[in-house]
């Protein structure tokens, strides 16, 4: 049979039966609205009569036979009371109970999905037919096609208000049912910063930035452990500058509280072993990959990390470090990076998960340690501190002649787009390349 003669997937009997038990029991329409959406029905009518049903459910309006003849009728859907009437006893008369209205979804649902891979199969050959793109690129959209259907995340051109309500009313449902605080987003490990940041939310794009040698890159290896040790999720770092290796000892001299200068020489107690160990079963346990390709592009991160299941959270050391998908076109470093942030901003919306790089700033801030870093100290572009929903400063350098504060860092919250400002004082153990908060009081003895 001709693949142009085939019909679309959709099963009547199932979006019949769905809006049928809405209608012999309203109360199931909570249970619908987690499966699916007014998109998901094939027939445009059944499409109709949903998005009414969600009408009634947003405004708490009581849902039967009349009132939803009527609101069909009022919006146009029939001409007359007698059609829609008709229909509407078709509907009831069709379903006995609503027991199986879970059922009814998924089986609408499963149709839907099928229809969306057809769709995207077909613009996948289109692209593929033309020619028109680099083979890789057309690979990534393709990927990039399959991937949002498998993880239900399918773009659509617009949503209505009325559905991100309800979304958000089954949101604050949750939060204020649930008495942890995990659904605010991913904890940093540091209970003064947590205060402040509320949490790494999914989507987020998280700039750290601070001058050379200040510690930016432990930080967030720090940020990174800490989240994967408390979180159980998957968390990913790409290191463009440091080695597997070199990255791994960073961790392991502050997760052991060993000298990152033993490490480097091998000169070792047997304390430092005892800690090294310790220190090296806990991190096994979790769900830490590393990743040390030189130049890596966002559509080459985007491939690897698909693959990856349970992922919580994305580091990238760092971005002035990364190449675009197009180079250099205008000679242009500027729109270059530019183009590699908003990938960056991207890719967290797309995968659903904080994405947090390390930013050098400009070479201005070395020579004015006196000043603490602001955002227009962020290197190369402006679309940085644009893209990042959090901006964070690490500023240790004006301290340096105060011997009682040699080893206070600030953390400046700069910019937070779902939480307050401010700053933050931490403790740094250089030795260790370790950040801990000041009521830690961190010694040489870890606490396993």
């Amino acid at each position: 049979m001709d693949i142009l003669q085939k019909k679309m997937p959709y099963s009547l009997d199932a979006e019949q039966s769905v809006l049928g038990s809405i209608i012999i029991d309203p109360e199931c329409f909570d249970e619908v609205a987690q499966i699916i959406k007014e998109d998901d029905f094939y027939l445009e009518l059944h499409r109709e009569i949903y998005g009414a049903m969600l009408e009634f459910k947003l405004h708490s309006k009581p849902l039967d036979v009349i009132t939803l003849v009527n609101s069909l009728v009022s919006n146009g859907v029939y001409d007359d009371e007698s059609s829609a009437r008709s229909y509407i006893k078709l509907l009831v008369d069709i379903i006995p109970s609503s027991t199986n209205v879970k059922d009814y979804a998924k089986i609408v649902f499963d149709k839907s999905v099928l229809r969306r891979l057809i769709e995207a199969s077909d613009a996948i050959q289109k692209d593929a037919y033309s020619e028109g793109d680099k083979v890789e690129n057309i690979v990534d959209v393709a990927e990039q096609r399959i991937f949002e259907i498998a993880a239900n995340n399918e773009k659509r051109d617009f949503v209505h208000i009325k559905d991100v309500i309800l979304e958000t009313y089954n949101r604050l449902s949750e939060l204020q049912n649930d008495d942890s605080d995990d659904k605010l987003g991913l904890k940093t490990g540091y209970s003064d910063l947590d205060k402040v940041v509320v949490g790494f939310g999914k989507g987020d794009l998280v700039i750290v930035g601070a001058r050379p040698g200040v510690g930016k890159t432990s930080f967030c290896l720090n940020l990174a452990t800490n989240i994967a040790k408390k979180s159980g999720k998957s968390v990913c770092i790409f290191s463009l500058e440091m080695s597997n290796e070199q990255l791994v000892s960073r961790i392991i001299a502050s997760e052991a509280l060993v000298d990152s200068y033993k490490l480097r020489t091998g000169k070792l107690e047997n304390r430092d072993w005892e800690n090294i160990a310790n220190a090296t079963s806990q991190l096994s346990e979790t769900n830490i990959y590393i990743d040390d390709t030189t130049n890596i592009s966002i559509t080459a991160m985007k491939a690897k990390l698909r693959r990856v299941k349970n992922l919580g959270l994305v580091v990238v050391d760092y971005l002035q470090l990364m190449e675009s998908e197009k180079g250099r076109k205008d000679g242009s470093r500027v729109n270059e990076i530019a183009e590699i942030s908003r990938g960056l901003k991207i890719l967290a919306k797309e995968l659903n998960v904080p994405v947090i790089t390390c930013s050098q700033l400009s070479r201005g801030t070395e020579k004015e340690k006196e000043r603490k870093p602001m955002l227009s100290d962020l290197r190369d572009s402006g679309s940085i501190e644009q893209d990042a929903d959090m901006v964070i400063f690490l500023s240790r350098d004006y301290y340096g002649n105060d011997p009682d504060k040699a080893n206070l860092v600030d953390v400046i919250i700069a910019k937070n787009r779902h939480g307050g400002l401010g700053t933050v004082q931490m403790s740094w153990l250089g030795q260790y390349t370790k950040f801990s908060s000041l009521e830690e009081n961190l010694t040489e003895e870890p606490n396993y």
